[in-house]
């Protein structure tokens, strides 16, 4: 059946640039609908749209001919069989604006209305001024938008309009057209699953102001909690303070600590069906802590005590979990990976080993893209080349879906 995706478009210059968004959309088939608020029509003739998709531009909540009779009769109102036959919601460009219109639950003109009705996701693209964007209340209201569900593409960086360099800047066309098909390609397929997954470094205290941590970014973890929520699943998200956001809305709980993320995992994972442990936790623990703030006017040695490995507790706290654990290691072969994500396999009692090089310094920790090994404990296993950590999140679910999870 073809899909059908409501395109919004605000007073943000880069209205023009949503023209070639529609253009790829169409050209894919897929059915566009545009609606553009009045400031938008002044940067973009709303005909430029309709050449493009065939259908009728959605401007005013009432237009000339509107009668209230005629709604009773039909029990129809256009913009609410619009917003609910929608398969995506996408607003390009979003501006602060409009962006502040729908934190607050405004429904003033036809874009708002319909995103109030929309029973589709939704997805903004915000677009606006540097210091618009860093704005506190622009980022309260982007907050509040992700806690309803809402996912956020961008900004990006770079010199925008108004001569200014910096974020702000609308993500890149092709970009947002590969964030539309993916959340169009969902399959549902995890529906009914629990899903825990952890994400980040953790920190151990050396006093009150100071402490050692590790380079973990949090990606991967949250690459995984993405790929799992588009898939339909209920997905937690335990990650560090200091680490990435996923874009799209999970039930999201923060630690800094490896007892705080101990604690945390100890009650959620009990009720989950799988469980993906990314997080980066400190090897070492910091043998004795300082209250307060140690004097910087001396040498200060430190005493590091090896840790207890979170990921050999898990399997206490739930025997049935699908439980993935991962492994970094310094300037390995491939081989040598799988030959350590087995032992790892042993001694935690994971059902599957994803094993990494962290030696390279683009890939693995805070880099945007890796290379890693699978290893299950049925004996298979899965190489899956360097590439971004949101096709290697993918690859993942396919592999455990396809091979692990299937009767």
């Amino acid at each position: 059946m073809k899909k059908t995706i409501v395109v919004g478009v605000t007073g943000g210059i880069a209205a023009y640039k949503t023209c070639e968004l529609v253009q790829r959309l169409v050209h894919r088939g897929i059915r566009v609908i545009v609606i553009m608020t009045k400031a938008a029509t002044s940067i973009v003739d709303p005909s430029q749209f309709e050449k493009i998709t065939h259908e009728k531009v959605r401007i005013e909540l009432f237009e000339d001919e509107f009668h209230y009779k005629t709604i009773l009769a039909k029990r129809k109102v256009d913009h609410i069989t619009l917003a609910q036959s929608a398969d995506l919601f996408i607003i390009v460009p979003a501006t602060a604006n409009v962006i502040a219109k729908i934190a607050a639950g405004f429904a003033d003109d036809y874009l708002t209305t319909a995103v109030l009705a929309a029973t589709c996701p939704i997805a903004v693209c915000p677009s606006m001024n540097t210091a618009m964007w860093a704005s506190p209340v622009t980022q309260k209201n982007i907050s509040t938008l992700r806690s309803l569900g809402i996912s956020i593409f961008g900004p990006d960086a770079g010199i925008l309009a108004c001569g200014t360099k910096g974020e702000g800047r609308l993500k890149d066309i092709a970009t947002i057209e590969k964030e539309v098909i993916r959340m169009l390609d969902t399959s549902l397929s995890l529906s009914g699953k629990r899903i825990l997954i952890t994400a980040g470094a953790t920190q151990e205290k050396i006093d009150d102001i100071r402490y050692i941590t590790n380079k973990s970014s949090g990606k991967m973890g949250a690459a995984l909690a993405e790929s799992c929520y588009l898939r339909g699943a209920d997905v937690i998200l335990l990650r560090s303070r200091t680490s990435v956001s996923p874009r799209y809305q999970c039930k999201e709980y923060m630690f800094d600590t490896a007892e705080d993320l101990e604690h945390l995992m100890k009650h959620h994972v009990k009720t989950v069906d799988l469980c993906f442990h990314a997080a980066a936790v400190s090897d070492f623990a910091v043998a004795r802590t300082v209250h307060g703030k140690i004097s910087s006017d001396k040498r200060l040695p430190l005493e590091l005590t090896p840790r207890t490995k979170i990921l050999t507790k898990i399997k206490t706290w739930n025997p049935h979990v699908y439980l993935v654990g991962f492994k970094a290691e310094w300037n390995l072969s491939k081989e040598q990976l799988i030959v350590a994500a087995k032992e790892k396999l042993q001694i935690t009692r994971a059902d599957m080993i994803v094993a990494n090089d962290v030696g390279k310094s683009d890939r693995g920790f805070s880099a945007d893209a890796n290379e890693v090994v699978c290893v299950n404990k049925k004996g298979g296993s899965l190489h899956i080349p360097f590439a971004p950590k949101r096709i290697i999140a993918d690859k993942i679910m396919d592999y455990i879906q396809e091979n692990l999870l299937s009767p």
